[in-house]
């Protein structure tokens, strides 16, 4: 198997533009509890359908339980089932929060550093996030109250369908494709930070191209971080800052924590800092995956010893 149909940008997006738009418009008009059996249905399709992410989650799980103690230990009946539920919740909260069901009384947030306060004030920072719990549900308020202009940056189109899906809902998505970090987009993202904007990028998913990559130990073994985040930080002189949100209940806990008040390296110093950056962020990771063990939603091989 080629190294592409492995990775997991290489794999086509799974389901129907106008199956996701129905989706969509029963639960704004029929409510989530009416549409809820019909997205367990669809759910069970792609956790039956799906054999190599079926592997994927359960050797996440496996390795997480055995990292060390869990505040929150994962379910003893079907773990990996429940996983892709938890996947189909968050999609549903996606939508609600765009259509202001989901309001900023819904959260628990935790921000030592006082970074909402910072938000709109001068020049823009780095938001790093993970493919862990809902952070779409922290930029949809965010975009709601008018506290932020917060620029996505993605690797590629993935998603393509479900994004189109937000667009309808109200969500107004600004995606920046980045897949090489050449002169006209740094320069561009340089122009978003000055005029007071922040960026968002996740720092758990390697780009489909290159070898941008940092090693790292993650739940026990090795596995491959991109650089991305902190080859900005460092290029852009901002702040990088940590969120994650993960649901609870029926509440949404959000922490924002500073991660660095700036990377900086030389080209003699560059590698060893990402690498301590990408270790100190998978650190934080795994530490919040054991509070929302069934919320990491990567659905592909994560680790090098994946066969």
């Amino acid at each position: 198997m080629k190294a592409m149909d492995r990775h997991w940008a290489g794999q086509p997006e799974r389901g129907s533009l106008a199956l996701m738009r129905m989706t969509a418009w029963a639960a704004r008009n029929l409510g989530r509890r009416l549409v809820a059996p019909v997205v367990w249905m669809v759910v069970l399709y792609f956790y039956l359908s799906g054999a190599r992410a079926r592997r994927a989650i359960a050797d996440y799980q496996r390795r997480l339980a055995q990292s060390g103690d869990m505040p929150v230990p994962l379910p003893r009946r079907m773990p990996v089932y429940r996983q892709y539920l938890a996947f189909a919740h968050a999609i549903l909260d996606k939508l609600d929060v765009w259509q202001g069901r989901i309001t900023l009384a819904s959260l628990d947030i935790s921000d030592p550093d006082g970074l909402h306060g910072q938000m709109g004030e001068g020049r823009g920072q780095i938001l790093v996030g993970s493919h862990l719990g809902n952070i779409e549900v922290c930029r949809a308020l965010a975009e709601r109250t008018g506290a932020l202009k917060l620029n996505v940056l993605v690797h590629d189109k993935h998603a393509a369908r479900f994004s189109r899906m937000l667009n309808d809902a109200g969500g107004g998505l600004r995606m920046i494709q980045v897949s090489e970090l050449d002169a006209p987009t740094m320069l561009d993202l340089a122009q978003r930070l000055d005029r007071g904007e922040w960026l968002a990028i996740a720092g758990d998913r390697v780009p489909l191209e290159g070898d941008r990559t940092a090693p790292v130990e993650f739940l026990g073994a090795t596995a491959l971080l991109p650089q991305g985040p902190w080859l900005l930080a460092g290029l852009l002189r901002c702040p990088v800052n940590l969120l994650f949100c993960t649901r609870h209940g029926r509440r949404y806990r959000v922490s924002m924590e500073r991660f660095s008040d700036g990377i900086e390296w030389t080209r003699a110093t560059r590698q060893a800092r990402i690498a301590d950056s990408a270790q100190r962020y998978a650190a934080r990771l795994a530490a919040h995956c054991r509070q929302a063990p069934l919320q990491w939603f990567n659905f592909y091989p994560f680790w090098k010893d994946d066969a």
